[in-house]
């Protein structure tokens, strides 16, 4: 089975888009961070290690020092599938994100995005 494209895809060149989508509802670079901390216990240095390394997505969260055991909680529908769903875990990361950064966005508290 081929890999779907965004796996080969740079985590560099998608950062770009969930921090203007961030942005254009009022929120900040700084939250978007937080999320992906969050997410994958990426540190600010760490992760900006990664951007600089243009690492493909698939390798991203591959590579997360710690994927965080509450992202089981995130639930929902993004790009038409239910995250929970996902059977796939590399696009389960890729879409647990996606909803995430969809949260912040549509104007969800950052407690509750975080599952807090």
């Amino acid at each position: 089975m081929a890999k779907h494209r965004i796996y080969t895809t740079s985590f560099a060149s998608i950062y770009p888009l969930y921090v203007a989508k961030a942005e254009k509802k009022g929120r900040t670079k700084a939250e978007v961070d937080q999320i992906i901390a969050w997410l994958t216990g990426y540190d600010q240095k760490d992760f900006e290690a990664q951007l600089a390394r243009k690492t493909d997505c698939e390798t991203f969260f591959a590579e997360a020092p710690r994927l965080n055991p509450s992202r089981a909680l995130i639930k929902g529908v993004i790009c038409g599938m239910h995250v929970e769903d996902i059977k796939e875990p590399t696009m389960q990361e890729i879409r647990y994100l996606d909803k995430l950064i969809d949260e912040l966005a549509r104007g969800k508290a950052m407690e509750k995005i975080l599952r807090q």
